[in-house]
């Protein structure tokens, strides 16, 4: 689990790291980018101020990208999968985030 960041609110912007496989590849990049499962009323100001608090580097750019709902069926019943929001976090050349 990642180091939790609070807003003015107390409410946690970024819940934590997303670890898939396309997020690990992008971290080893000559450009690394760092993807966080963020709140869903967080806004890119309040997330670059929170990974500067947390993590000590600036970020030159951020995306935020709303994932949906997704129905699943499991042992024949149907269900949903949680929508998310996250952020990528786009780092200078040669910086890393460290937990």
């Amino acid at each position: 689990m990642s180091k939790i960041g609070k807003n003015l609110n107390n409410q946690t912007i970024l819940s934590q790291p997303r670890i898939t496989e396309k997020a690990t590849v992008l971290t080893e990049g000559k450009y690394p980018v760092y993807t966080f499962v963020i709140d869903p009323s967080a806004n890119k100001t309040e997330i670059k101020r929170e990974v500067t608090r947390l993590y000590k580097v600036v970020p030159t750019r951020i995306n935020i990208i709303n994932l949906p709902a997704k129905k699943i069926t499991r042992k024949g019943k149907v269900g949903t999968r949680a929508a998310v929001k996250k952020a990528m976090v786009f780092l200078k050349a040669g910086e890393k985030i460290e937990s």
